[in-house]
């Protein structure tokens, strides 16, 4: 380390005062055999588990770069899918809070995730426009189906059929057949975008919501296979429609004799529309699980509720209907009865879906989610706009249901962007201040301790002492606040613009702020009476004032307090001696205005940052520019230099912080984490956290690590990081027979895929060298008569001494499930014939059937055309398929066997169950018959 510079390297700690971000949906979750109490919202990369009863957050599903797009809970409530930015879906376990499983599949944002009815599939859609159908239990993928022009909306399993229904915004309903993976149907109803799609009245109604102020409504009537396909009997189809009303029977006379194939599976027809109140489109259109409550919304802050009678319940509303006109017709006509046997009473789709109440929530809605108990109670939770979650609850049941607003969430972050930050002088409390209020954190928990409202802070301080806290507003106003009771102090008119800096002077005993009608004014801290009580409090007072011919951006002294700078909106920094106002330099050099500056401690440098993306470090002696860097890719919207130290941090609208060195000019380190434009950071007093705000909503607080950084390997680092990136950006192989970019599998290449690749080819080649040396050493040890020991592998030795076939199959066993296909589509032919003999040894051996016939028949598959035209393998595929039927046989009697095992120590349990419900009964009976007996012993005795 000699003559290098050592630098400490800042790592992200964590992310505080977000509730949920815009981007994904909440969701109710199960946790602690509690539902409706727990909910999971996504919060930028992670996803935080919100308890509602008590408003406090309980566990973090950690992310790693990506944002959260999409939530969606498993049917056992176990587990959580969420699915991210780039098109990778990850599965947490909400016991343990970790994410075992990855499926890389799309290439673009993940739309949406939904399981069907056991939980064993998850289908995913995204805005590549595919879907792909995903194998849980088995961690795989099962198929990708390709259709839709544009981003899928939503995808819905049925529940008896083995069918997939789809939307997507290029306002088509596709209908997927899963056993033949195609699609057979597709709706063109709709002439905008398909926002969103639900199934009601057990799956023989599809209800959709587009861009305009209707919900359509279709009738799907599923047709049994017709024995003979060539002639489809109109009657049979006829009979196979037990829901169907009359009317739509007769009037598919015509159109059933269609001899398409689509109409052999099921039909669907427009049964009407129901009219919502919101003019825009649907933002997100759901069904409770008891499929009872139909609610929507669009881009306004309402949500319509709509309840789905039951057969019986619309029966006896038709009943009533049938009555009422009866007595009409009876008023109208003088005739009497001849009349009454023409009455017809019309079913329409209001009378089967009807209107129940809206809620309406206190900003715009971003996403719902709702329970509907047994006890006919809906909870409803909502995540807002403004970074909150409320939750209300509805009696569905009632007349007139009323909404309540039972909780929210609000203590945990700000309605709007946080402008401004400061640390306390103890490193202890952190001050973020936003358009509505202020609130005071604790560093070390991230606990709030304190929210006051404020006007629109844009500047912040806390006054010596940390009793006190100062802000700067955007009408001009300076606001004083008292920490330990939350009081605003004194509000005074300092500015006739917007306050858009302060500085504490180094001496403690006033500030100065700048402002936006072109001047900067002096203030000292005073102490005065108290009107309410005999004590005195804080306030300020002005002393001195210094006009200027432009807007004033940003002030800051000089650690001595000999000088101040001013930056100004014609793109200058002007340097002013403090006790005089005497001009002393001007700093000029940038294009666009300096937005943020800062002075060393020592007081020979000063850095600023400006709105044409530079960062200048200048001389403060002479006014000379050391250095001119290019910082980000957008504005520099803060800068700060670290205490003690010539050492600064830079926060971007490219969402970067980085760290550089004011003396070497040297880049240090980027800190990414923020999705968003940075608007403010704050640097402890110490130097060793840093907290940063977002227009993600986000705070993220960096902590220094005792770990040093080397300039050298942290650019290495960064450029294996970008060839990383660059591989996963790469052309996906492609299959003998398939057009480049048709991608038939449901993997992804990416840098993990390609690595485990790389294992396989390694451990082929270990294998190779090893039979080598094998067969080398049998000669040996024959020409010397006796037995010369064999030096063994160290990568063998580390694995206990494992032959190198053993080490193959390893290998294998290693790979996740999800990536095992697309790593051998990488795979160079020429390890497939050693691939395929290790194989044949290892299914003789009956050891992992399942895993290695999987990867044989993938192999057999994508290879196909070669091995059958090699003649060296024509036996050892001769061989494999004698093995593998065999073996294969074996695991399936094995399975089968355990199947019916399991059947019977069912049956056992059940009965066992039934006749402890009996004995039960017979004790209580007996026990009763006692009591009694006592009792009328009692009387007896008493009388």
């Amino acid at each position: 380390m000699g003559l290098t510079k050592q630098y400490l390297r800042y790592v992200a700690s964590a992310v505080f005062g977000l509730i949920g971000s815009q981007k994904g949906n909440i969701v109710f979750v199960t946790l602690r055999g509690e539902k409706g109490r727990y909910v999971a919202v996504p919060a930028c990369e992670h996803v935080f588990i919100w308890d509602l009863r008590k408003g406090e957050k309980i566990l973090i599903l950690q992310g790693l770069k990506q944002e959260v797009t999409c939530l969606c809970p498993s049917p056992d409530g176990l587990h959580l899918a969420v699915g991210y930015e780039d098109g990778s879906v990850r599965i947490f376990s909400l016991l343990s809070g970790e994410g075992n499983v990855t499926f890389n599949g799309h290439k673009a944002a993940i739309t949406i995730l939904k399981y069907d009815q056991l939980g064993g599939r998850l289908v995913s859609g995204s805005k590549d426009t595919d879907v792909i159908v995903w194998d849980v239990i088995n961690e795989s993928g099962l198929y990708r189906l390709k259709g839709h022009k544009d981003a899928v909306t939503q995808a819905l399993f049925l529940r008896e059929k083995n069918l997939l229904v789809t939307s997507g915004k290029d306002t088509m309903v596709k209908w997927w057949d899963l056993d033949t993976q195609h699609c057979f149907k597709t709706l063109v109803g709709h002439r905008t975008e398909v926002w969103g799609l639900v199934l009601v009245s057990e799956e023989k109604r599809l209800i959709t919501g587009a861009s305009d102020s209707e919900l359509r409504a279709w009738d799907i009537v599923y047709l049994q296979e017709v024995e003979d396909l060539e002639e489809p009997k109109p009657k049979k189809v006829k009979e196979s429609s037990p829901r169907m009303q009359d009317s739509l029977v007769a009037e598919d006379d015509a159109l059933e004799l269609d001899e398409t194939p689509e109409d052999r599976i099921l039909s669907c027809r427009k049964a009407g529309s129901i009219m919502r109140e919101g003019r825009d489109r649907v933002v997100n259109l759901a069904v409770d699980k008891t499929g009872r409550i139909l609610a929507c919304h669009g881009t306004d802050s309402v949500l319509e509720v709509f309840c789905i009678l039951s057969k019986e319940e619309v029966q006896k509303k038709m009943e009533k209907k049938m009555k009422k006109a009866r007595k009409k017709a009876k008023l109208n006509s003088c005739k009497g009865e001849e009349e009454d046997l023409e009455i017809s009473v019309e079913m329409t789709l209001r009378d089967e879906i009807q209107r129940v109440t809206n809620i309406k929530t206190s900003a715009k809605i971003k996403s719902f989610d709702m329970i509907h108990s047994p006890q006919g109670e809906l909870k409803a939770v909502f995540l807002l706009q403004n970074n909150l979650v409320e939750l209300y609850s509805l009696n569905a049941s009632l007349p007139t249901p009323q909404p309540i607003r039972t909780s929210r969430i609000t203590i945990g972050g700000h309605r709007s962007d946080v402008r401004t930050l400061s640390f306390s002088s103890d490193n202890i409390a952190v001050l973020s201040a936003a358009a509505d209020s202020i609130k005071i954190w604790n560093r070390s928990t991230l606990q709030c301790i304190r929210t006051m409202n404020c006007e629109y802070a844009l500047c912040s301080f806390f006054v010596p002492g940390d009793r006190q806290v100062v802000i700067g507003t955007k009408t001009g106003k300076l606001q004083l606040y008292d920490l330990a009771s939350g009081n605003l102090l004194e509000t005074i008119d300092a500015h006739d613009g917007a306050l858009w800096s302060m500085c504490l002077s180094p001496d403690q005993r006033g500030f100065v702020t700048g402002g936006a009608d072109k001047s900067v004014k002096f203030w000292d801290f005073e102490l005065v009476k108290d009107e309410k009580s005999t004590q005195k409090r804080l306030s300020v007072k002005q002393t001195r004032m210094l006009q200027l011919d432009e807007d004033v951006l940003c002030v800051r002294y000089s650690p001595n307090q000999k000088l101040l700078a001013v930056s100004l909106l014609d793109c200058t920094v002007k340097i002013f001696y403090v006790d005089t106002l005497k001009f002393f330099l001007s700093l000029y050099g940038h294009k666009l205005p300096v937005i943020c500056m800062d002075i060393s401690y020592d007081g020979a440098l000063i850095a600023t940052g400006s709105a044409d993306r530079n960062v200048k470090i200048w001389g403060l002696d002479f006014g000379d520019c050391h250095k001119s860097l290019f910082a980000h890719d957008d504005s520099v919207m803060y800068l700060q230099f670290v205490p003690k130290s010539h050492l600064f941090f830079t926060a971007g609208k490219d969402h970067k912080i980085k760290q550089w060195d004011a003396d070497k000019f040297e880049h240090i380190q980027t800190l990414e984490g923020h999705h968003q434009e940075i608007w403010c950071l704050a640097v402890s007093p110490s130097g060793d956290y840093v907290v940063s705000s977002s227009h993600d909503k986000s705070l993220r607080l960096w902590e220094r690590t005792r770990e040093p950084l080397i300039l050298e390997e942290e650019r290495e680092m960064q450029r294996e990081a970008e060839y990383e990136e660059s591989v996963a950006k790469e052309d996906q192989p492609a299959v003998p027979g398939e057009a480049q970019g048709d991608s038939y599998f449901t993997g992804r290449k990416t840098i993990e895929t390609v690595k485990a690749a790389e294992r396989i080819m390694e451990a082929i080649e270990l294998y190779r060298e090893e039979t080598a040396k094998m067969k080398e050493h049998q000669a040996i040890c024959k020409a010397a008569g006796k037995e010369v020991p064999l030096p063994i592998n160290p990568i063998l030795m580390a694995y206990g001494n494992i032959s190198p076939s053993a080490y193959v199959l390893e290998i294998f066993k290693g790979i996740k499930s999800s990536e095992l296909e697309e790593s051998l589509l990488v795979l160079p032919f020429s390890y497939v014939p050693d691939i395929l003999k290790l194989f044949n040894e290892f299914i003789q051996l009956g050891s992992d059937v399942e895993l290695l016939c999987r990867c044989l028949f993938f192999l057999l598959r994508i290879h196909f055309g070669q091995i059958t035209s090699n003649q060296m393998l024509v036996p050892v595929i001769e061989k494999l398929k004698e093995t593998t039927i065999s073996k294969v046989r074996q695991v399936q009697d094995v399975i089968g066997f355990n199947m019916a095992g399991l059947d019977y120590l069912k049956r056992e349990c059940e009965a066992k169950s039934e006749v402890m419900f009996f004995a039960e009964a017979t004790t209580q009976l007996e026990e009763k018959k006692r009591k009694r007996k006592k009792r009328e012993k009692l009387i007896l005795t008493l009388t």
